[in-house]
């Protein structure tokens, strides 16, 4: 049999994806329903439970396919960016309206109507996709309406189908975001995160994890003496941990040294994690 990844590849022993029937084994094969996420994040665990670790996350409009749903707990399958686990059968909902929008900016709020003023009624983060049925001005604030009734800032939102220029631009915009293992949002993100939702900023879905994304993001490259001939959007990876390059010399990251997304000079960088996890394993340029 083929050998996967369970990662990106739903199958356990007992069950597994219709479409990897006779590349694995399992009791039963199901097909997967469609379904899309409806909190504002939600934690993709590795096992069904509260008390489980979290792996990475998925956003308020991401669509995914649920193998099951047992005693509160989904066992599905991002179709983005292919990453499987456990979500909360809470954050679950139909597929009704077809996205327009995406948040474009770190972090937005959700209003029970078009003012400021009201009372929120959520959050979300960039990244998230929402679909626009209208839109509203008060007090010369414009708002974008929802489904629901409820409203977003008009300017914190642009069309799906619309990419940022510079990927590097849009983690820059994340400096001072809280770190968080598996996070993958304004409110919180770790190192492949910050790659993985500025790429897709930009137009360019890529994998999850640093392992994946050092195995797959562009091109590898051999920096000269010294770290030489690096440049702005330039990827320096290390074991478990990946970083952004933002000009020759400087490097952006979302780390546990500051527990923030930081800038920090590569040098400096190379020289204090290599006290503890040795050098860098790889350069790649997307």
């Amino acid at each position: 049999m083929t050998v996967h990844d369970a990662r990106l590849h739903a199958f356990r022993s007992d069950l597994a994806d219709a479409r990897l029937k006779g590349e694995v084994v399992a009791e039963r094969f199901v097909a997967g329903r469609p379904a899309r996420i409806s909190a504002s994040v939600a934690d993709v665990r590795k096992a069904p439970g509260p008390d489980a670790g979290i792996n990475t996350q998925f956003l308020f409009g991401d669509d995914v396919l649920v193998f099951e749903d047992v005693e509160g707990w989904a066992w599905v399958q991002g179709e983005r960016d292919g990453y499987v686990g456990y979500v909360a059968d809470t954050m679950l909902a139909a597929r009704d309206h077809k996205p327009t929008h995406i948040v474009a900016v770190p972090r937005t709020f959700v209003y029970p109507g078009p003012d400021l003023r009201f009372p929120l009624s959520g959050q979300l983060s960039m990244g998230s996709t929402v679909a626009v049925t209208g839109a509203a001005e008060t007090r010369g604030t414009g708002y974008a309406l929802l489904p629901s009734g409820e409203a977003l800032i008009a300017g914190h939102l642009r069309p799906v189908d619309e990419a940022a220029i510079d990927y590097v631009a849009v983690a820059e915009t994340f400096l001072g975001t809280p770190y968080l293992w598996g996070g993958v949002s304004g409110f919180g993100i770790d190192c492949s995160g910050l790659v993985q939702l500025s790429m897709r900023m930009a137009g360019k879905d890529v994998l999850r994890d640093s392992d994946m994304q050092a195995a797959t993001i562009g091109e590898p490259l051999e920096p000269g003496p010294d770290f030489t001939g690096l440049r702005r959007g330039d990827l320096v990876f290390w074991k478990g941990h990946v970083a952004i390059m933002t000009d020759a010399e400087t490097m952006i990251h979302a780390n546990g040294h500051t527990m923030l997304v930081s800038r920090e000079g590569l040098k400096e960088a190379i020289a204090r994690i290599g006290y503890l996890y040795g050098g860098p394993t790889g350069f790649r340029r997307p």
